[in-house]
């Protein structure tokens, strides 16, 4: 019968120092955030009271695409909330 072969242990290395990673947010994150979805809520809400009159009256239905634009990049920045 063939006899097994001997394993030699691994000798023992210590893991190395890990530098500490800021996980977090900017500080800029939160309120811009939330100013972009309050913005954005109160363009259109302004839109649909002023009978499509204001906020900018020259752009006519393109104030909603404005509005939603704000809403839409303050759910880009939640993406990057931690």
């Amino acid at each position: 019968m063939p006899k097994s072969r001997v394993r030699r242990r691994m000798v023992f290395t210590p893991p190395q120092e890990r530098t500490t990673v800021r996980v977090g947010n900017p500080r800029w994150l939160v309120p811009v955030m939330l100013a972009a979805f309050a913005i954005g809520l109160l363009w259109i809400v302004v839109y649909y009271v002023s009978e499509t009159e204001y906020p900018i009256d020259s752009l006519g239905a393109w104030n909603m695409a404005v509005g939603f634009g704000l809403i839409l990049v303050g759910f880009f920045l939640s993406m990057r909330w931690r």
